[in-house]
């Protein structure tokens, strides 16, 4: 072992290649690929994945395709992988599980060199095991690629932080790009990046912030063009932003609403590591004195995200937020675990039962919990997904019928506009924009921003259905009672799910503003107005 001869801390000593630790670090790594891939979603799962795939073909945010604040990198990466997959969900997925190697194997390699190799593998066994990175490197989503990135950001940054000069280069475009690939990391992680900096002198600080500045550039000003101009992409980045993240912030929202969310941070962290949170108490019991250093780094690594998300914005069921600061809490748990194991007086053979308890419970969670990141409501949901689509195709004839799908993460407009390319669908409800009210439609995989819609072509619309629950049928049936009480509706019951549909001139209850109060006149051609996007 030779130390680096800027800081006397163990934790950055440079360990010699061990064959035993190589060993560990590639079952490590073949354990979460294969894991990962014998669980994989076989069709886009979220709202987010349909935006991803949809931007494969036509990137634009102001449709979102994808949604704000664009994601460029990580499309232009989808479509690499597209040209081997030749399937959009397939591609992203492979994605999500090249990520979830890769964080698997920069977490064991930090921990190893933070806490040595009992702590590592404990740290590699939790990450493998976490009930909610195993849903998510099985599912065309960013989290875990994101989580990715924080734990390779995480090492190199570490590294330029114990003055080895060779890695700051590396910590710039690491930041750099992987703002491009997932933008949020560039308000969470860059403090991270220049906090590395504080040991190195300000000429070599400038530079390195230069190279950060410039990996940003190289994707932030084709995103721009793509996009359509800064206006454009602005402009749709701030109406997605006042209309969800910004009604909740602590600026506009009693303290109260701040502490529901730290409640919820923490309860999603229990089912990101499912019972090994069990482990936790084991932090006011550690025997080995940890390092400072290393506790400081961390505080920095977590601050900006857990006050982001306990002040600003989090939903519940984008839980995988949180997995931007998911492996340093991989590391410390493996740093507790491997204390509890090493230390106390039940004997190793009980305490690797244990071990072996947490994991099979962790398993069992992730197959059976009847929440939207198990195994259990993935298949559920692709098998509801089939079923859908052919009683739709039973019910209604897309010549004669206009679809209309709400915002939701499942079963919403774009799940139908995706896989029922054939129809026409629109968002409801219209929504708000600078340049007034717009209507979110889509026909073969085209989304289409319009302020008219022009319905004369069709003779129904029919409901796209929610997920079959009785929840989201009281919140159909509400939507509907609400928005035209004096509709003709009519209800249809097939595969276990409601359909309401009614004649098309009682569309303009539900679109008083888009649809014009005109007798409409059925005819063969089937086209919308011309669009009207936001430009």
């Amino acid at each position: 072992m030779t130390t680096v001869e800027s800081t006397t801390d163990p934790t950055c000593k440079i360990s010699v290649p061990n064959f035993k630790r190589n060993v560990e670090l590639v079952l490590l790594v073949s354990g979460v690929a294969l894991t990962r891939i014998a669980f994989r979603s076989r069709v886009l799962y979220d709202l987010d994945s349909v935006n991803f795939a949809l931007a494969m073909r036509h990137f634009d945010p102001t449709i979102h395709q994808p949604h704000p604040p664009g994601y460029f990198l990580y499309i232009c990466l989808a479509r690499i992988t597209n040209l081997i997959f030749r399937n959009d969900n397939n591609a992203l997925v492979a994605i999500s599980v090249a990520a979830s190697c890769g964080a698997a194997a920069m977490i064991y390699v930090l921990a190893r060199r933070w806490f040595g190799s009992r702590a590592a593998v404990f740290a590699g066994l939790i990450f493998l095991f976490s009930p909610l990175a195993w849903f998510h490197g099985t599912v065309a989503l960013t989290y875990i690629v994101e989580a990715f990135l924080s734990a390779l950001l995480g090492f190199f940054c570490w590294r330029a932080y114990c003055g080895e000069r060779r890695f700051v280069l590396a910590a710039a475009l690491v930041a750099g790009i992987g703002a491009g690939i997932r933008p949020s990391s560039l308000l969470f992680l860059s403090p991270l990046f220049l906090f590395s900096l504080s040991t190195l002198s300000w000429k070599r600080r400038l530079k390195a912030v230069c190279a950060f500045a410039a990996a940003v550039l190289c994707w932030f000003v084709p995103m721009i063009y793509a996009s359509g101009g800064l206006s454009a992409y602005v402009s749709s980045l701030s109406a997605l932003w006042w209309r969800v993240a910004a009604r909740e912030t602590v600026v506009n929202s009693p303290l109260t609403t701040s502490m529901v969310r730290l409640c919820g941070i923490v309860a999603i962290y229990v089912f990101c590591f499912g019972s090994i949170t069990l482990i936790m108490p084991r932090a006011f019991h550690v025997k080995a004195h940890a390092p400072e250093r290393a506790k400081l780094f961390t505080y920095v690594w977590i601050a900006p995200a857990l006050l982001f998300f306990t002040f600003v914005f989090l939903k519940l069921i984008n839980s995988g937020y949180l997995l931007v600061i998911f492996p340093p809490a991989c590391i410390w748990l493996g740093y507790w675990a491997s204390d509890w194991y090493t230390e106390g007086r039940w004997p190793k053979p009980v305490k690797m039962g244990v071990a072996v308890i947490l994991c099979v419970l962790n398993v069992v969670m992730f197959l059976e919990a009847p929440e939207y990141w198990s195994y259990r409501s993935v298949r559920r949901f692709e098998t509801e997904l089939a079923a859908v689509r052919s009683a739709t195709r039973q019910l209604a004839s897309p010549e004669t019928t206009l679809l209309v799908g709400f915002d939701s993460h499942f079963f919403g407009y774009r799940h139908a506009g995706y896989y029922l390319p054939e129809y026409t669908i629109v968002q409801f409800p219209a929504l708000s924009f600078r340049e007034g009210k717009r209507v979110f439609a889509m026909h073969d995989r085209d989304t289409r921003l319009l302020a008219r819609l022009n319905v004369n072509q069709y003779k129904n619309f029919m409901l796209f259905p929610l997920p079959s629950d009785e929840q989201q049928y009281d919140y159909l049936q509400k939507q509907v009672q609400l928005h035209s009480p004096s509709a003709r509706l009519t209800i249809s019951h097939l595969r276990h799910h409601t359909f309401i549909s009614g004649p098309i001139e009682d569309l303009r209850f539900l679109f008083p503003d888009e649809v014009p109060p005109v007798a409409p006149v059925y005819t063969t051609h089937h086209s919308l107005t011309a669009p009207v996007n936001i430009r």
